[in-house]
């Protein structure tokens, strides 16, 4: 097994939370002097110029990143209108924001039961969502709210205008969900 390349695929896996080296020692199951020599292999070879993407140490943790004079590409994908459609998963992110603003990403991600990192970063690129403050949760997480340009780019005029969500649920749904007696009920066993 090539513990470069499994090192490397944990790195994408992470994303923005990136690894230290005691989570990088006890998932390869080795000492913390080989994990130095990967993480230092692998970053000496994204240091070529044919790549585009390279490994930085931030804080206490090794992070997969972009590489800094690539940066007006970046730029352009995100500015190209054909690239400024939403999916589905950054329009549920984005309601998700929209309707419990100000919240932070582990409450996103809590709300859509996935990860929501990647989406978070591309919403704040588009100008879509900002960071709005610091939650006096422990760790002291972002805060993110929509911004103006949320509001054009869905024809509102202020956040207040957003549908209500009791208008999406459904009442025939509710009265449906009302507990049924499995005792009583048609699907008795039959007695031999």
């Amino acid at each position: 097994m090539n513990k470069q390349a499994v090192l490397e695929g944990l790195l994408f896996v992470v994303g923005e939370e990136g690894l230290n080296i005691e989570q990088i020692t006890s998932v390869l199951e080795i000492e913390e002097e080989e994990a130095k020599e990967l993480i230092m292999s692998l970053k000496d070879s994204y240091n070529d110029n044919n790549r585009g993407i390279r490994i930085d140490f931030l804080g206490n943790k090794i992070k997969l990143t972009t590489k800094r004079e690539h940066k007006d590409y970046y730029k352009k994908l995100i500015e190209n209108p054909e690239t400024n459609t939403l999916s589905q998963a950054a329009l549920e992110t984005l309601a998700i924001i929209a309707y419990n603003q100000p919240i932070t990403r582990a409450e996103i991600d809590d709300v859509r039961g996935v990860s929501t990192s990647q989406m978070v970063r591309k919403l704040v690129a588009k100008g879509l969502i900002k960071e709005s403050g610091r939650s006096h949760l422990p760790g002291r997480p972002i805060l993110y709210s929509t911004t103006s340009e949320f509001l054009d780019y869905f024809g509102l005029s202020k956040i207040e205008e957003l549908p209500d969500m009791k208008d999406f649920y459904n009442e025939e749904v509710e009265e449906e969900s009302e507990t049924i007696d499995l005792y009583n009920s048609k699907y008795k066993e039959e007695v031999l």
